[in-house]
């Protein structure tokens, strides 16, 4: 009982607290959240503004208002914008990675099925959404003149393209086809980048469910041994 009532005392006290008390409290709080979450917050925050601003505009100080913390936790945190858009772009690919790689194991060990399922997961809504698309744009915006997103884009990309280049070749053998399985890989990687770039650019014709069924068309025509009119409808 006497500890309920001190308790209730405690309480009662800090209601009585003037709002800069309660409100440097809740500083204090949010200051002891672990370290991962407050970069987490900060890198969404600066996924955000590049949709929003795109790269130039995009400032620190943009990215603490948007993540709701101080400029001094950005900077305690990331140093540099460079450092921030770094750490934005390796968490972008690795959130994509984890993505097809999931997308590439649920779908067995058919190759069929192991390239229709990383061409549909191109589209899924939670890698496919305006947001993210803009925010990777920006990023291709700026990897030309920018040795570091090169160097992290290549060595990830080499590899997502030698999936599609393998699976492109156990397919010519068992279809027969007369293409080459890099060139073909490359058609198919271009086409989804292309429809991407539609995508973010509004173009009216194109939604998530018109690029998938462009991609299901390409399949169709690419592969007619394994896709029918049936996928390519879908």
């Amino acid at each position: 009982m006497l500890e309920t009532v001190t308790l209730m005392k405690n309480a009662e006290a800090r209601e009585a607290l003037p709002e800069p008390a309660r409100k440097g409290d809740a500083e204090k709080r949010g200051r002891k959240a672990s370290k991962e979450v407050r970069r987490l917050q900060l890198i969404e925050a600066t996924i955000d503004s590049l949709a929003k601003r795109g790269y130039a505009e995009t400032t620190m100080a943009d990215v603490a208002d948007g993540a709701g913390l101080s400029r001094g936790i950005v900077n305690f945190h990331f140093e540099s914008k460079e450092k921030l858009l770094v750490a934005t772009l390796q968490h972008m690919y690795d959130e994509y990675s984890a993505h097809w790689r999931t997308a590439l194991q649920k779908a067995g060990d058919d190759p069929a099925r192991q390239l229709q399922a990383l061409v549909w997961a191109d589209f899924d809504r939670s890698i496919c959404n305006k947001r993210k698309l803009a925010a990777w744009c920006a990023f291709w915006g700026e990897a030309k003149s920018r040795p570091t997103y090169q160097a992290l884009s290549s060595s990830r990309d080499a590899y997502y393209q030698q999936v599609f280049i393998d699976l492109c070749a156990t397919l010519k053998q068992s279809g027969g086809y007369a293409y080459e399985p890099q060139v073909m890989a490359l058609a198919l990687s271009a086409m989804l980048e292309g429809l991407w770039l539609r995508l973010m650019m509004g173009t009216q014709d194109t939604t998530r469910e018109t690029a998938l069924q462009a991609a299901n068309a390409f399949l169709a025509a690419a592969f007619p041994k394994h896709y029918g009119l049936a996928t390519a409808g879908q």
